[in-house]
């Protein structure tokens, strides 16, 4: 089986970006009561919005099931207050939920929560509850920077996000650490934005004593870890200079790197960095890069194909990076979906051909 551990529904029915705009604009209106609505999508729209894009790539890239969430640029917590992110993620996880209802052999659900600027994450503490214990999901989306590139919230080290944990810990999920959207004009969202949110990340954890209190704490950092294998020697120094213990004994018991990184090189270096027990296979398909890389014919996000053409990685650790490090992270994925081998690479066929 092929775990692919970062998913977005970016092809949601345009109805739930409908009744998004209409939230907005009831902001502007001091009278208007907040009411959370509905969005009026049926399963066929569903299915349709699923089935060309997410589901075809599963089946012509040869993975099986996407550890699947709403729209990260989406999630754009920096909107309104408290409310407004509650009714939002509210219907944002219920559509996942329905995807995942419909396709459970497919998708396996993962939540945004309703954060907002400067409120506790405490806050999030009852939709994380619900959607684990009612909806089935087997994690959460975690943003670093409600603020949407300003950083305005406490370091993720800081005991104001405790509560959470206390959560996450008592539930057995993990959390990815993505950012949102950029108001900064300065950070192009996921060029700039979404590299600076994952490094930032891991700094943080590398100066603080996080895991000390939460000794099984867990996170994936998406995007290969942003700048954090290519400056891995950095990371060391730093620590070292700052007095800490080495890394592997610092924070990678807790951290995980995910493989959305769209060239070879990029792969090949994250594998050889980082240790296989640490790396989760992960696309992000439908995602950010969505174009035909014209050097090789193949999509970008087809990472499937670069773990696959990597050299060196023996049978073991290509079945700990596509789908045993995702059990390890995720307990709560379905113990009936039994492991069984990973499928071997793609047809060599390439964009050009179809």
């Amino acid at each position: 089986m092929i775990i692919d551990c970062h998913g977005h529904y970016t092809t949601a029915p345009k109805q739930l970006e409908e009744w998004r705009k209409r939230q907005i604009a009831a902001l502007e209106d001091s009278k208007h009561a907040p009411s959370k609505g509905t969005l009026g999508i049926s399963d066929d729209e569903i299915r349709a919005s699923l089935e060309g894009a997410q589901l075809k790539q599963q089946r012509e890239r040869g993975t099986d099931l996407t550890i699947f969430s709403p729209r990260a640029m989406g999630m754009s917590h920096h909107i309104g207050d408290e409310t407004t992110s509650r009714h939002w993620s509210e219907h944002c996880n219920d559509l996942i939920h329905r995807a995942c209802s419909l396709y459970p052999e497919n998708f396996a659900g993962v939540c945004q929560l309703p954060q907002s600027p400067g409120v506790s994450p405490a806050n999030c503490i009852a939709e994380l509850e619900r959607c684990v214990k009612e909806l089935g999901f087997i994690g959460c989306n975690l943003n670093p920077d409600t603020s949407g590139g300003y950083w305005k919230d406490p370091p993720l080290t800081d005991k104001w996000w405790y509560p959470l944990y206390e959560k996450m810990v008592e539930l057995e999920v993990p959390a990815m650490v993505h950012v949102s959207a950029s108001c900064n004009p300065s950070f192009h969202a996921t060029g700039a934005h979404y590299i600076n949110g994952d490094t930032t990340a891991f700094m943080q954890f590398v100066t603080g004593d996080l895991f000390r209190d939460f000794p099984t704490l867990k996170f994936i950092i998406p995007h290969g870890g942003g700048a954090v294998p290519y400056h891995w020697g950095r990371y060391r120094g730093l620590a070292q200079d700052m007095k800490r213990p080495p890394l592997a004994e610092l924070v990678m018991n807790n951290v995980f790197f995910d493989t959305c990184v769209y060239h070879q090189p990029g792969i090949d270096l994250l594998l050889k960095v980082i240790p296989a027990d640490n790396i989760l296979f992960a696309s992000e398909m439908v995602g950010a890069v969505k174009g035909v890389d014209p050097e090789t014919g193949f999509n970008y996000d087809d990472t499937k194909r670069y773990v696959d053409a990597a050299k060196g990685l023996s049978r073991e650790d290509r079945e700990k990076i596509f789908q045993g490090n995702a059990r390890k992270v995720y307990p709560r994925f379905p113990a009936q979906r039994g492991s069984i081998p990973s499928r071997g690479p793609a047809s060599p066929r390439s964009n050009r051909e179809k």
